[in-house]
C-alpha cells in the first residue's frame, strides 16, 4: 500500500520547471508565427486593395475622356465645314463674357465662334508651366501636368432641350447656337443637338490629385455647377498629338503641345490631326507606410520620379483616333 501511494504522488506532481519554460518558449515562437501570418496577411490585402484600385481608376479615367475626344469634330450636319459668325453660324444666345469663359490659345478659341477671320478651334491643349498658353477659367492645375479642351456637339438630336444648357440648330449649310432659355428656334430642315465645351485638367484635392473637367453651362464656365470632378487619384496627364505627314490617315509622328505650332492647330478640318494620345500616371489614395516607391515612370516623352515616397503607382494609356476628322478629309 505504501509503495502504490508514493507512484500516485510521482504521476500527480505535474511538470517541472525546465518543461514549462520549454513549453512557454515553444508557445511564444507558434504566437510570434501566427502573428507574422495575420501581418503578411494585411500587407497583401493593402497591396492588392491598391493595385486594382490603380487599375480601376485609370480604367475610369480613360473611358470617360476616350468617350469624349472620339467624337471630336462632330458638328451635326455642319460636320466638315468651319463656322463662320455672320455668315452660315449665328447667335441666339447671348454671348459669354471673357469673365466667365474659357478661351484657349488663338485668335478664335472660346466656347462661342467670333467674327475673327480664323479658324474656331475645336481642339487644343497646352502643358502647365511651359510656355505662354494658358486657361484663366481654371484655377490651382497642377504644375507640369497637360490640360485638354474640346468642342463638337453630342448625339443623337434632340427633340426638346434641358435647362442650363446649350445647343445648336443645323441644316447643311446653317448653324445656329442658342441657350435652353432661348427655346428652339426654326430652321427649315433643321436638326438640333447638345453643344459640348469641356477641360480636362489635374488639381489637388487636400492632398489628392483629382481628374477634374470645367463644362459650359448656361452664363459660362465659371457659373455653379460647371466645375466636375471625375477621378480621385490622377496625379499626371500627358496629351501626344498624332498628325498624319503622307496622307494614310494613320499618325505617323505623335508630339507634345508645344511643339505643335499654331498653323497646324488652325489646320482647316483637321486634315492632318488624326490621333491622340493620353497617359495618365495614377496614384494611391493613401499611403502604404511598408512600402517605399522609387520608380521612374515614363508617360510618352516625359518622366515622372516617385522620389523614395510611400504612394503606390501606375501608368495607364490609350491612343484615340479622331474618325470624324479622318472622314471629313476622305
Amino acid at each position: 500500500m505504501k509503495a502504490l501511494n508514493q507512484k500516485s504522488f510521482k504521476a500527480d506532481a505535474g511538470f517541472s520547471l525546465t518543461e514549462l519554460m520549454v513549453a512557454m518558449v515553444i508557445g511564444l515562437f507558434l504566437t510570434l508565427g501566427v502573428f507574422s501570418m495575420f501581418s503578411m496577411s494585411s500587407t497583401n490585402v493593402t497591396t492588392t486593395t491598391q493595385f486594382n484600385q490603380l487599375q480601376e481608376n485609370g480604367r475610369i479615367a480613360l473611358a470617360l475622356i476616350e468617350r469624349d475626344v472620339s467624337q471630336l469634330g462632330f458638328m451635326g450636319d455642319m460636320t466638315g465645314t468651319d463656322f463662320i459668325l455672320g455668315g452660315n453660324t449665328s447667335l441666339v444666345a447671348a454671348p459669354i463674357g471673357a469673365a466667365n469663359d474659357c478661351i484657349g490659345g488663338g485668335a478664335n478659341n472660346a466656347s462661342f465662334p467670333n467674327n475673327t477671320p480664323a479658324h474656331f478651334r475645336r481642339l487644343w491643349g497646352y502643358e502647365v508651366g511651359v510656355g505662354s498658353e494658358s486657361l484663366a477659367c481654371l484655377s490651382s492645375v497642377k504644375n507640369n501636368t497637360d490640360v485638354l479642351q474640346i468642342k463638337r456637339l453630342s448625339g443623337p438630336a434632340i427633340v426638346a432641350t434641358e435647362p442650363n444648357r446649350y445647343y445648336m440648330g443645323t441644316t447643311a449649310n446653317e448653324a445656329i447656337l442658342f441657350a435652353s432659355s432661348d427655346g428652339i428656334p426654326a430652321m427649315t430642315n433643321g436638326r438640333y443637338w447638345e453643344y459640348i465645351h469641356h477641360v480636362y485638367y489635374l488639381a489637388n484635392d487636400g492632398t489628392i490629385p483629382v481628374l477634374r473637367r470645367k463644362v459650359l453651362k448656361e452664363g459660362g464656365m465659371k457659373v455653379a455647377g460647371s466645375d466636375e470632378q471625375l477621378v480621385e487619384g490622377i496625379e499626371n496627364m500627358r496629351v501626344m498629338y498624332g498628325f498624319d505627314n503622307d496622307g494614310d490617315d494613320s499618325a505617323d509622328s505623335f508630339m507634345p503641345a508645344e511643339n505643335v505650332t499654331s498653323l497646324m492647330w488652325d489646320n482647316e478640318l483637321f486634315q492632318r490631326l488624326v490621333a491622340i494620345r493620353v497617359y495618365l500616371l495614377v496614384r494611391a489614395i493613401e499611403e502604404d507606410k511598408s512600402y517605399k516607391n522609387s520608380t521612374v515612370y515614363v508617360l510618352g516623352d516625359k518622366t515622372f520620379s516617385a522620389f523614395g515616397d510611400a504612394y503606390r503607382r501606375k501608368v495607364v494609356s490609350t491612343t484615340i483616333v479622331l474618325e470624324n476628322p479622318v472622314l471629313i478629309r476622305n
